[in-house]
């Protein structure tokens, strides 16, 4: 079977928490939707695997469609990406099965509920996933993995998009387990003295200074930038400064409302009531609303929407992790209904990256291959959604590139990882696996 094929070979979404793809090869769903929207500004790696491998895509497309016996296959890319449109036309040819859905360049084209109204004109139910509509999503990384699977290849490198304040943006194949060290000296090295590292994108990814921090199935992009960069001060913010701020200053002009994907798409997203439940409470500690509920943390608001220059999207996400803490519930059967501003109030990525000072940074990051060789790889047991997986190796034991190294057990949620590079093993422990190259131990 198809997904037995996906577990064996440890794949997981690659686009997003990294969701075991074998579970969702086991569902049924009438349609699948690709992601090829990529709508973080500077992340271009969709881009270039299709581009470079088309025919690896719509194969892996095709399995995952047969796995689970969907009728149909839209992938959703933005119409402005022309050349990697030409090259899934040509790949699919005259192919009734699968089609193209053509994007408007907007944030966040990519974001499942957006992605899923735009394809199929239907609307993921509040506190739903794509299955409650008949439809599967997966990224276009996932469909490579997933046709490189059925040759049984396992998943040991990531598609990496490198691109900001570097001397060679690029996207190349990275060992996973690499460091980020690592990785900016393929892009040969940084273009500033002190710098700051986005992990997966400026809006939605992680901030570090830490360039000892590994790849992972997940990593889908580095971006540097300056440190003094107006983003990166913003990202560097403590906690308790989102909050006093937020309390203090906050006019309640309802931009972040009006402007935030999810409500336009009728769900009760409102982030301007989360941050007026800040002035409710002394401390601004005790809050929390059902308005943050929905929210997909794409940061529009805060980088984008408030005039103010406040943080809704951090405040929200204080507010969903509270909720989950003290296990509070909404009523999930609100009627949604799409704006009828919808298409006009949706955020240009032009205007957002003018906004941001990113446009000196918007170069191409063109495919480069290289057989880039690290002293020694970190490979973390758990990379996604589920457990830790468990070593079956031992230290000074020699493992070949592709070799199983740590197994999910049968009744867990989790993945298989393997040797991203040949060597010996260094160090074993409940959390990751050092791997040391043959030719540098």
């Amino acid at each position: 079977m198809i997904s037995d094929k996906i577990k064996k070979a440890g794949i997981v979404g690659a686009g997003g928490a990294g969701f075991p793809t074998h579970i969702k090869a086991s569902s049924k769903a009438k349609i699948l939707v690709a992601n090829a929207a990529e709508c973080e500004p500077l992340i271009h790696k969709d881009f270039e695997l299709i581009l470079n491998y088309a025919d690896r895509v719509v194969n892996g497309m095709l399995l995952m469609m047969e796995s689970i016996s969907a009728e149909k296959g839209i992938i959703g890319i933005k119409e402005k990406n022309e050349e990697a449109i030409v090259a899934l036309n040509k790949v699919l040819n005259k192919n009734d099965k699968i089609s193209l859905h053509l994007l408007d360049d907007i944030y966040p084209a990519g974001d499942e509920y957006v992605l899923v109204y735009e394809c199929t004109g239907k609307l993921i139910p509040i506190g739903g996933i794509p299955l409650d509509i008949g439809v599967v999503v997966t990224n276009i990384e996932t469909l490579y993995n997933i046709s490189l699977s059925n040759d049984d290849v396992p998943v040991t490198e990531k598609f990496l998009s490198v691109s900001g304040a570097v001397k060679r943006p690029l996207s190349f194949f990275a060992p996973i387990g690499i460091s980020f060290e690592d990785v900016i000296k393929v892009a040969g090295d940084v273009t500033v003295h002190d710098f700051a590292i986005f992990v997966g994108g400026v809006m939605m990814g992680e901030l570090t200074f830490d360039t000892s921090k590994i790849v992972t199935k997940t990593t889908s992009g580095l971006i540097i930038l300056p440190k003094e960069h107006k983003i990166v001060r913003r990202k560097n913010q403590l906690d308790k400064d989102y909050k006093r701020i937020g309390k203090s200053a906050c006019d309640q002009c309802s931009y972040c409302t009006e402007l935030c994907p999810r409500y336009l798409l009728g769900h009760h997203v409102q982030p301007h009531k989360v941050m007026r439940s800040l002035v409710f409470t002394k401390s601004g500690e005790d809050f929390w609303s059902e308005f943050s509920f929905s929210c997909s943390s794409c940061g529009l608001c805060t980088l984008s929407s408030c005039p103010e220059d406040l943080f809704p999207r951090e405040i929200c996400s204080m507010s969903k992790i509270k909720m989950q803490n003290e296990q509070k519930k909404i009523e999930k059967k609100f009627q949604i209904k799409v704006h009828p501003l919808y298409k006009s109030r949706q955020t240009p990525i032009k205007r957002l990256m003018k906004k941001l000072d990113l446009e000196k940074y918007n170069t191409k990051n063109p495919f480069i291959k290289c057989d880039y060789n690290p002293v020694s790889v970190v490979i973390s047991l758990k990379q996604g959604v589920g457990g830790f997986s468990t070593p079956i190796v031992d230290v000074g034991q020699k493992v070949v590139k592709g070799e199983l190294i740590a197994k999910v057990p049968e009744d867990k949620l989790g993945a298989n990882q393997h040797s991203s590079i040949n060597g010996f093993v260094k160090r074993v422990n409940k959390e990751f696996i050092e791997i040391y190259h043959s030719n540098k131990y």
